[in-house]
C-alpha cells in the first residue's frame, strides 16, 4: 500500500477569519485604470463576447493586481475575494466588458457548455431546469435527477465540488433576500485529515471513480470515465470532484458500481469539507476567483425577493491559467492537456459518444 503523507499548504475556516489577507478590496486608482480600460473598448465599439488580451494594454496597476491574485491562487490559500467594486456605476453590459478583461489577462477563458458559452449567469431560473439543462431518471427513487448545470440555475443547495477548469471567477451582480452563502473548503486540509482519521479511505479516493458527462458535452449523458478524487505531481495535489456526477454515472447501464469504501470516502470527504470551510456572503461587486485543483466549494440554498430587488446573480469565468500546476497523466481524459500552464479545461464542443 502506498505510503502517504501530509501535504503543506492546508487551511482551516477559522484560520482565516482571523488571517484576511485573502480579501483584496480595489484602490481609487485601479478603478480610475479600469475605467480607462473599458472606455477605449467602448471608444472601438469591442464587445464584451469578442475582446481579446491584445485589444487592450492595462497599466501597471492592474498588472500588479492580477500578478497577486495569480500567485495568491496557485501557491497562497488558493482562492480571493476582491471588494470594494462602484457595481452601481456601470450598466450590464459594461460590467461584463470589465469582468471578461480581467478574465483576459488573468487567464485564458474557456467554454462552459457544448454551444459556447463563455459567460454564465448563476442564478434561480425556476421552470422546468431538466428540460433546459439535462436530467436523468434516479433508478431506486424514479425521481428526476437534474445534472449540475441545471442545479446552478436553480436556488438550491450546491453541494462541495470543483469545476471542470483551473480557476473560477464570480462577479455578484445581486444578492439574495436570505441565504445563498458561499462556502469554501482547502481541499489540502481536507486530504491531511482524512490521512489522519481514516488512511484507509484516503487511498480510495486516489483510486478511480466514474463520473458522468452529463449536462456537459452533447451526448454526455450517455458517457461515464474513470478518474481518481485526488491525485498528484511532484509533490502538488490536484483534486476534481463532484458527487453529482458520481451519483448520475450509477444511474447508467454498464457503469461499475461503487463499493461501500467508496460511498464511505465520499461521505468522509463531505463531512470534513463542510467542518472547515469558511463562509461568507458575497455582496454585490463582490469578485472570488478559486483555484479548482486545490479548493472545494459550495452554495447554500437561497430565497430571491424580486419587490425589493434582493435577487441573487452571479456572473461566472471559467480560467485556463499560464502558471498553472502540472497534473498526473492519467488526468488526461477530463484535461486533455496536463503539462504545467497548458490550455485546458473547460467544455469540449464536439459530441461525445459511449466509452
Amino acid at each position: 500500500m502506498t505510503v502517504r503523507e501530509k501535504l503543506p499548504g492546508g487551511w482551516h475556516g477559522d484560520d482565516l477569519r482571523h488571517d484576511q489577507s485573502w480579501i483584496l478590496p480595489w484602490q481609487h486608482n485601479e478603478i480610475s485604470d479600469l475605467n480607462d480600460l473599458l472606455s477605449f473598448g467602448e471608444e472601438n465599439a469591442l464587445h464584451w463576447q469578442k475582446v481579446a488580451a491584445s485589444d487592450l494594454t492595462p497599466s501597471l496597476s492592474i498588472l500588479t493586481k492580477l500578478d497577486l491574485i495569480s500567485r495568491q491562487l496557485e501557491d497562497g490559500f488558493g482562492f480571493v475575494k476582491l471588494t470594494g467594486f462602484p457595481l452601481d456605476q456601470y450598466s450590464t453590459d459594461q460590467l461584463k466588458m470589465l469582468w471578461m478583461i480581467l478574465a483576459q489577462y488573468l487567464g485564458t477563458p474557456v467554454f462552459q457548455d457544448c454551444h459556447g458559452q463563455m459567460m454564465r449567469e448563476i442564478r434561480d431560473e425556476g421552470g422546468n431546469l431538466g428540460d433546459r439543462h439535462g436530467r436523468m431518471q434516479d433508478k431506486t427513487t424514479g425521481d428526476e435527477f437534474l445534472s449540475s448545470k441545471a442545479r446552478t440555475y436553480s436556488n438550491g443547495v450546491l453541494r462541495y465540488h470543483t469545476d471542470r477548469t483551473d480557476v473560477v471567477g464570480l462577479m455578484t451582480l445581486g444578492q439574495a433576500a436570505s441565504g445563498g452563502l458561499s462556502k469554501v473548503t482547502s481541499a489540502i486540509a481536507v486530504h491531511n485529515e482524512i490521512l489522519e482519521r481514516r488512511p484507509d479511505l484516503l487511498e480510495v479516493l486516489y483510486q478511480p471513480y466514474y463520473r458522468s458527462r452529463l449536462g456537459e458535452e452533447a451526448g454526455g449523458e450517455n458517457v461515464v470515465y474513470a478518474l481518481p478524487v485526488f491525485g498528484l505531481f511532484d509533490g502538488k495535489l490536484t483534486t476534481h470532484y463532484s458527487r453529482t456526477y458520481i451519483e448520475a454515472a450509477q444511474m447508467q447501464t454498464g457503469t461499475p458500481q461503487m463499493t461501500d469504501d467508496q460511498w464511505e470516502a465520499i461521505d468522509l470527504l463531505a463531512e470534513v469539507a463542510d467542518e472547515f470551510c469558511l463562509s461568507m456572503r458575497l455582496e454585490p461587486g463582490d469578485m472570488q476567483f478559486l483555484n479548482s485543483h486545490i479548493t472545494y466549494h459550495a452554495r447554500d440554498e437561497f430565497s430571491d425577493d424580486p419587490a425589493s430587488g434582493n435577487v441573487r446573480n452571479l456572473i461566472r469565468v471559467w480560467l485556463s491559467m499560464p502558471n498553472s500546476r502540472r497534473l498526473p497523466e492519467d488526468h488526461q481524459i477530463l484535461w486533455r492537456d496536463v503539462g504545467a500552464g497548458a490550455l485546458r479545461g473547460g467544455i469540449g464542443q464536439e459530441p461525445v459518444g459511449p466509452s
